[in-house]
């Protein structure tokens, strides 16, 4: 009898500090296990580099995603040495505004991306990351892409202008 008392009460123990702190803290806790958590990035927001770019909102989230599909060289720390390397997404969605990715496939540095609507049309992109150089690698491929594709549209509307 004393054995299952001590059990009983173990148990209670595991599970009294879940039932105080709600199911919030659970289910974060278990995407953290799972690898899926963006806790850590959407904290990181202070601290993230932003940019804010003359396109609507669905265009520029479109945009975003094709720029992380597309290869990209990245520089191996182990072997001194570039490598091509695609970001895997991990969690999406506009609803949430935002795009959480790891570095690579072989590097699982989380990088998050969010999505704000701004004034006249212009969307604000953060991007997060508890890696300084995750953070400025991912932001530099992202402006460069979204500057890249406002390019061809400003040299269209002079042309019309003509």
């Amino acid at each position: 009898m004393k054995k299952r008392s001590l059990c009983v009460l173990s148990v209670a123990c595991c599970f009294l500090p879940v039932l105080l702190c709600g199911c919030a803290t659970v289910k974060e806790a278990a995407k953290g296990f799972a690898g899926v958590s963006t806790k850590v990035l959407e904290e990181g927001r202070k601290d993230g580099l932003r940019e804010s770019f003359p396109m609507d909102y669905s265009a520029c989230y479109a945009r975003v995603k094709d720029i992380l599909k597309e290869k990209f060289k990245m520089k191996s720390v182990e072997a001194d040495q570039e490598t091509e390397v695609k970001s895997y997404i991990y969690a999406e969605g506009q609803q949430r505004n935002m795009i959480a990715i790891y570095l690579s496939e072989t590097d699982t540095t989380p990088v998050g991306i969010f999505f704000s609507k701004g004034e006249d049309g212009n969307t604000l992109v953060e991007v997060s990351s508890p890696s300084t150089y995750a953070k400025e690698l991912i932001a530099a491929r992202i402006f460069g892409g979204i500057k890249a594709a406002l390019k061809p549209a400003a040299q269209e509307r002079k042309a019309d202008a003509v």
